[in-house]
């Protein structure tokens, strides 16, 4: 993946709040709202074409509406829905990687957050780890490389799940510390990427 590839060029900023409004939008379930900051993910974070953001964006939301529903989830349909997200991007930017093998490390990050979320004793470091690891390998980095990007991306998710916790309140400041913790991991995973 050479430097001139769009996914080491993104816009931190964009693609930080994009990604703090699918968050509120997966737990408000407004399916619509999720799949409008989505789309504006991929198109930031990944730099595909019209039709492959298009399609990519649809991917995402089944994954994640596929993984919401708790404890009756189906993680095997959330990391089918994510392979085909993946083999997008594969296709967009000819990467050297394994669509299925992406998928696995983006849902075991889901995994690890949906353990913690629901018992705090675990702490971050699993998240952390799984983050570090899908990081790692989509974007070929060293694994330390791109851990303060994981650590400040797990750091977003608590913020998340105390609003969540205490309400899911649209007006909350909560969001924009999530924002602005979101924003700052991709200014991270941007210098180590680049």
């Amino acid at each position: 993946m050479g430097a001139a590839n769009p996914m080491r060029s993104f816009d931190a900023e964009r693609l930080g709040r994009a990604e703090r409004d699918a968050w509120a939008a997966y737990y408000l379930r407004q399916w619509r709202r999720f799949l409008s900051a989505a789309l504006l993910m991929v198109r930031e974070g990944f730099g595909m074409g019209r039709a492959r953001t298009l399609l990519a964006a649809w991917w995402v939301l089944r994954a994640n509406q596929q993984w919401a529903p708790f404890p009756d989830n189906d993680p095997d349909a959330a990391r089918a829905s994510m392979t085909r997200f993946y083999a997008l991007v594969r296709r967009a930017h000819g990467l050297d990687l394994d669509p299925p093998r992406a998928a696995e490390l983006e849902v075991e990050w889901w995994r690890a957050h949906r353990a913690a979320q629901h018992d705090p004793s675990l702490g971050s470091s699993e998240l952390v780890d799984a983050l570090t690891a899908l990081y790692a390998y989509v974007y070929r980095a060293p694994a330390e490389a791109v851990r303060e990007a994981a650590r400040l991306r797990a750091e977003a998710m608590v913020v998340s799940d105390g609003w969540v916790a205490a309400g899911c309140d649209p007006t909350s400041p909560d969001l924009r510390e999530e924002g602005d913790l979101l924003v700052r991991s991709y200014r991270s995973l941007l210098a180590a990427v680049r």
